[in-house]
């Protein structure tokens, strides 16, 4: 499949967590490497390194949207680092590079990643992350909460644009 064809899944997560989310994370990118698409990040530790070790060790490839000014902030197993030296506000590209994202778990920054997607109509999967409720009740739409790895992609594929 031509890569600009193959569909592009955002991993979005902390990059400070328990063992357990650093586990499903993993098994994510494990996951969406198996299906054939591109693992989008933020290049970084903690959830964004799990989740393309785990697309790595099945031969996926990985897209890393760094926040700062150097490649070598990259973890290891990000094939394609994107510089941009826009500290936080790099997340918006994080989004937009993405056709639906996978939040795992999620501190702030997620929660930011969560709510820029959904201005963006980019389809968002909940992997134990934060729970939404828009102002009138209800969940907004776009945002589905599943529970397992292997669910948050195959939903995340069905909704990728």
């Amino acid at each position: 499949m031509n890569l600009a064809n193959r569909p592009r899944i955002g991993v979005m997560g902390p990059s400070e967590c328990a063992a357990e989310i650093l586990d499903l994370a993993r098994e994510t990118g494990r996951i969406i490497a198996r299906r054939g698409a591109i693992l989008v990040c933020g290049g970084g530790c903690g959830v964004m390194d799990a989740a393309a070790e785990g697309a790595k060790s099945e031969g996926g490839l990985t897209i890393g949207i760094l926040p700062g000014a150097s490649a070598a902030e990259a973890n290891p197993h990000i094939d394609l680092p994107i510089v941009t030296d826009m500290g936080n506000a790099r997340n918006v590209i994080n989004v937009l590079t993405s056709q639906a994202v996978i939040a795992i778990a999620g501190g702030p920054g997620t929660l930011s990643e969560i709510a820029l997607a959904l201005k963006c109509r980019v389809p968002v999967v909940a992997l134990r992350s934060w729970s939404i409720v828009a102002p009138g009740g209800g969940v907004p739409e776009g945002y589905i909460a599943v529970s397992s790895p292997e669910e948050a992609v195959d939903t995340a594929l069905g909704l990728a644009r």
